[in-house]
């Protein structure tokens, strides 16, 4: 998956957990929280979201990686670079 994949992906999974949120707006370098309305059950969701689909373990300390889109694929690209990019899953 590239980097573009892996930010289609993470919208996806946004989508998914936040249906009513707009995300066609969202900046790839702004913090996620600033954007859109997501707390922090929905942050874990997004995480568990990741192990399910795509099998990504992602570690508590390793969470703040995930605060923008950019920083999601920059951190998610080694984990996913041989999987495929599921959408509407």
């Amino acid at each position: 998956m590239t980097k573009e994949d892996i930010v289609l992906a993470i919208k996806d999974i946004i989508a998914t957990i936040a249906p009513d949120e707009e995300l066609d707006g969202l900046n790839n370098t702004d913090l996620l929280r600033d954007q859109i309305e997501l707390d922090s059950m929905d942050f874990l969701d997004i995480v568990m979201e990741l192990r399910k689909r795509y099998s990504v373990v992602v570690p508590e300390d390793s969470y703040g990686e995930l605060a923008t889109l950019d920083s999601c694929a920059n951190y998610l690209e080694p984990f996913m670079a041989e999987k495929e990019l599921k959408i509407g899953v």
